[in-house]
């Protein structure tokens, strides 16, 4: 995970931390407002930060369907925001297969972003496009979605279009996340078939750092 991203979420799980320690040691009840507030602030936060399909957000689900009480709730909802916040700390938040695609795709993107520094706007679109399309195979493969079909008795890989509509009806990325990668991929395509002035550099500029974004909020 890249520091400036881990400072950020380590700040955004620490606040959550401060704001319920002040109301328990100044005893304030934790009424249905608050407690809702609370409770969608954090899944929220460990939903943006590990993934809904991370062991931290299985647990939370658990903690919610099991209690029925606001304070119990919270507390126990609060100890899966800890552990989460623990592990970030500790660096132990992604695996090792993990780790090894975001260096890989750092190195790619760093590429990208030399390319376009050095005004080759149109091979760093290129090279920033192949990075989203092979980390939405990733995560295709890691949600037990098909990245290849059958076309005339041979098996052949899916468009990067195809695996991003499949990604989204399977809940597996938003809907602002589908429509921007659409929109990424239209330039990359645009690149790829020298239609050069459908896109600026600075447009390039904005995809570099979507894509890095994205890939962090999904790992896989």
């Amino acid at each position: 995970m890249r520091q400036d991203l881990k400072d950020i979420y380590i700040k955004q799980l620490k606040n959550i931390f401060d704001e319920l320690k002040e109301r328990i040691e100044r005893k304030l009840p934790f009424d249905e407002f608050i407690a809702s507030k609370t409770i969608t602030r954090i899944s929220a936060a460990i939903s943006r930060i590990a993934g809904g399909d991370s062991e931290y957000y299985k647990s939370l689900e658990k903690v919610i369907i099991k209690y029925d009480t606001y304070p119990n709730d919270i507390l126990s909802i609060l100890g899966v925001a800890e552990a989460l916040l623990k592990d970030i700390e500790e660096g132990y938040l992604k695996t090792l297969t993990q780790l090894v695609h975001d260096d890989i795709f750092s190195d790619f993107l760093e590429m990208a972003d030399y390319l376009l520094d050095e005004g080759f706007k149109d091979a760093s679109a290129v090279i920033a496009g192949s990075t989203l399309e092979e980390h939405l195979r990733k995560l295709c493969l890691k949600n037990n979605i098909g990245v290849t079909f059958i076309s005339s008795g041979k098996d052949k890989p899916k468009q990067a279009s195809k695996m991003n509509q499949e990604l989204y009806s399977k809940k597996t990325i938003k809907k602002g996340d589908m429509m921007q990668i659409t929109a990424w991929l239209d330039i990359r395509n645009n690149a790829a078939h020298g239609k050069y002035n459908e896109y600026s550099k600075d447009k390039v500029e904005l995809m570099i750092l979507g894509i890095r974004a994205f890939i962090s909020n999904y790992p896989a």
